[in-house]
């Protein structure tokens, strides 16, 4: 056994101990692909999402060296007919790069990797002859062994984003052993690397173009490995006697062709075995860069993050994107980037974004709270000032600034559309989250509320109840919330609400565009 060379099942046979959800199926997929033409495959997701976990499976599925067996015959690939087929047959290479880049300067990590591998290699192989070059010495290995290599590469991007210095002489490491159709077809039975970004473009191909690219945003028929699926997670509840429905506002939100709702596996653990739903998403150099992000504000990034927050799904063109961190220069630029780090879902049909679930809106929240730039901060100011000329209820001041935000976000064609308005309200009052919950269509009564922010129970403001009207008084609103019973959505909460009405007349010529507001105080 050994470090690059025929690891072993251990780190397989670990998480194996502990509860685990049968991924297995990966097998079988990667199974088919074996001395194929499409033997070369990367397939990215998202940091605490399980890479690491289906690299020791692999690994523990193809050494040569050990007998794993006992770790899969219990599992879903052992029904499939491949799985005796190539159990435990392979020569394997395993590389975790996060790993590597701690053991040595960024200079020396290329010859670190090819030396290290050859003295394993030779150590195997007493009687080899190593080559001038990695793949001439595994060239050789399998002309005198008769078995080819699987290759492993865990956290291949680790290098690109941490030692960006050495790109080049990484990329090129690559292409030596997998660019060469004939050689690379003669050396190894299959690759398999996994990161958080895709690979690389250069220009607008990928670096290494012969590997089969899996990712957030076409996950193709490796979907149901991204996370953990619905089945899984009620199953994972009901053994904990867990609320499932918490569970799927906690961490749901990644859907795709097959698959509506995928979910986080490391939260969904962390639950598990806290026995408490909050986030688990940890602050980390991927969370420091969507603060760094959204202060830079390309191309009114900051609104369009105002609308993620509020519920709003945005449209995003990702083709743009080089799959490089350091190369971002746009507003789609970044919202493609953070699709692949797990901080947005992606509707492909649609070409949408979306946040997907509660822990990531709160990564947001605290984002946007600790921007310091100087337009951003500006509009937080304005919009937590809002609430409070609200709660004062200073309806003219309240009119005034509504007015101004449904200018600055809507065109022309769409300022009298009623989606428009409601785009208008989330957007002003979007510092909520730093005291309220915010309900959209709320069914109540006779009908359904526009907005309501019911205060968190740390806070000590009143429910905001807000309806929205045009081409009639403001009254009228307040006088729907009243005669249509809007108030008994809140019949529980049994504090103070201020019912807001707001409205605008489209056909008043001298300024068909100015808004009006009334509050009234009401107790249950």
């Amino acid at each position: 056994m050994g470090m690059y060379l025929n690891p072993g099942n251990e780190g397989f046979a670990r998480a194996r101990k502990s509860r685990y959800v049968d991924k297995s199926k990966l097998l079988a997929h990667i199974n088919q692909t074996i001395d194929g033409s499409h033997n070369l495959l990367c397939i990215s997701r998202p940091r605490r999402f399980g890479k690491s976990y289906a690299a020791q499976m692999l690994c523990a599925y193809y050494d040569k060296d050990c007998d794993s067996s006992h770790l899969f015959s219990d599992l879903a690939i052992a029904q499939d007919p491949t799985y005796q087929v190539y159990l435990n047959q392979y020569n394997v290479i395993y590389l975790d790069m996060t790993n590597i880049i701690g053991k040595t300067c960024a200079s020396e990590m290329m010859d670190y990797i090819q030396a290290s591998i050859t003295k394993e290699i030779l150590a195997e192989y007493n009687v080899l002859q190593a080559g001038n070059s990695l793949d001439e010495t595994l060239l050789n290995a399998v002309s005198l062994s008769g078995r080819k290599f699987v290759m492993i590469i865990d956290e291949w991007d680790a290098p690109l984003r941490e030692r960006p210095e050495i790109e080049k002489d990484y990329l090129q490491f690559l292409r030596m052993l997998f660019k060469s159709s004939g050689t690379t077809a003669r050396i190894f039975a299959a690759a398999y690397m996994t990161g958080i970004l895709p690979i690389k473009k250069d220009g607008s191909e990928s670096a290494i173009s012969d590997f089969d690219e899996y990712t957030m945003l076409d996950p193709g028929e490796y979907q149901e490995f991204i996370g953990f699926t619905e089945e899984e997670v009620r199953k994972l509840c009901a053994e904990k006697d867990l609320d499932f429905k918490e569970a799927k506002r906690w961490y749901d939100g990644y859907s795709f062709d097959h698959f509506s709702s995928i979910y986080n596996p490391y939260s969904i653990m962390q639950a598990l075995q806290r026995n408490r739903f909050k986030s688990y998403w940890r602050q980390s150099s991927a969370a420091d860069a969507l603060e760094d992000y959204i202060k830079a504000d390309f191309d009114g990034l900051f609104t369009s993050v105002l609308e993620l927050l509020n519920g709003l799904e945005i449209p995003v063109y990702t083709e743009s994107f080089n799959n490089d961190i350091r190369s971002v220069k746009s507003k789609d630029d970044v919202l493609t980037m953070l699709i692949h780090l797990g901080y947005l879902a992606y509707n492909a049909d649609k070409g949408t974004v979306r946040i997907p679930n509660e822990e990531i809106r709160l990564e947001f929240a605290g984002s946007v709270r600790d921007v310091k730039n100087t337009e951003s901060g500006k509009r937080l100011m304005e919009s937590r000032k809002l609430i409070q000329d609200t709660v004062a209820m200073d309806a003219h001041t309240v009119a005034a600034e509504i007015e101004r935000v449904h200018a600055l976000i809507s065109s022309p064609i769409h300022y009298n559309n009623e989606q428009a308005l409601r785009c208008t309200i989330q957007i002003a009052y979007y510092a909520y989250v730093d005291e309220y919950i915010k309900f959209e269509e709320l069914p109540s009564g006779d009908g359904f509320v526009d907005v309501v922010f019911l205060p968190k129970r740390t806070s000590r403001l009143p429910a905001l109840l807000i309806e929205l009207k045009w081409n009639q008084a403001a009254e009228g609103a307040i006088g729907q919330i009243k005669g249509k019973h809007y108030v008994d959505a809140l019949k529980d909460y049994g504090g103070e609400i201020l019912l807001v009405g707001i409205s605008y007349d489209r056909n008043d010529k001298e300024n068909k565009r100015k808004h009006s507001c009334v509050i009234e105080k009401y107790v249950l």
